[in-house]
């Protein structure tokens, strides 16, 4: 399994950046996680439209689907110009009226992904996350190897048990600890390096950072607690598990 960020930050890009985003790769097939602002032209340092096998939506809030449009788009004019058509599958949960907005005509399908178990090489499992909007963790395993992307979450004790022995735990970071508990939804890079920590993974990488600050310092938070390898995630840069 390869896993590379394609962005990292929450609510919208930086400049010539992009939304928290992740390429998740296992023998030739490609997973999109999550498609926020920016997300589509990242993508496309790594690989080509076509080439892109499956898309997981978390929630719907924009920061996370914000480039489904324009992925849709694309998918047309590809499908035009391909001399065979293929349809790219969007996973999401189907709590709301958006969830039909992933179909679009025979270029993309929405798929209720809380009824979905394996997507392509990869075994997948689902836990609703404390967000104010429905929003779901992923736990994805492939060949002995497992990796647990938290999405969007203030701190949700379920979370432990969910990520348990995790070879990597990609936990959103959006809060200095100086706003732990003011502002719903999100965590601290204290609580992330805690979650670490309780379920025993091996690696923990932080994304969906803050604007201000200094982001680093959600590291340091973060080791307060989990002694292993932990780190900001790093657009473009592969994290390889065999």
């Amino acid at each position: 399994m390869n896993i590379i960020p394609l962005g990292i930050w929450g609510g919208y890009p930086k400049a010539n950046s992009a939304t928290s985003s992740f390429l998740i790769e296992e023998g030739g097939f490609r997973l999109l996680f999550d498609c926020g602002s920016g997300v589509l032209s990242s993508l496309q340092n790594h690989i080509h439209i076509q080439q892109l096998d499956a898309v997981i939506v978390t929630h719907y809030h924009h920061d996370h689907i914000a480039d489904i449009g324009a992925l849709q788009y694309a998918k047309l004019i590809q499908n035009q110009l391909a001399d065979e058509k293929k349809t790219l599958p969007i996973y999401a949960h189907n709590r709301e009226d958006s969830f039909q907005t992933l179909t679009f005509k025979d270029h993309t399908k929405a798929v209720d992904i809380t009824q979905t178990n394996q997507i392509g090489p990869f075994a997948i499992q689902t836990i609703k996350t404390n967000h104010p909007v429905y929003c779901l963790a992923v736990r994805i395993e492939a060949n002995g190897k497992s990796v647990v992307l938290t999405a969007d979450t203030g701190w949700e004790p379920a979370l432990i048990d969910f990520s348990e022995k995790a070879d990597l735990l990609i936990s959103e970071a959006n809060l200095y600890m100086q706003y732990e508990g003011q502002i719903p939804g999100h965590m601290t890079g204290r609580q992330a390096g805690l979650l670490a920590k309780e379920a025993d993974v091996e690696q923990l990488l932080l994304t969906h950072l803050p604007h201000f600050g200094e982001a680093e310092d959600l590291v340091k938070e973060a080791q307060r607690h989990f002694s292993k390898n932990v780190s900001l995630a790093q657009p473009g840069k592969s994290y390889p598990f065999v």
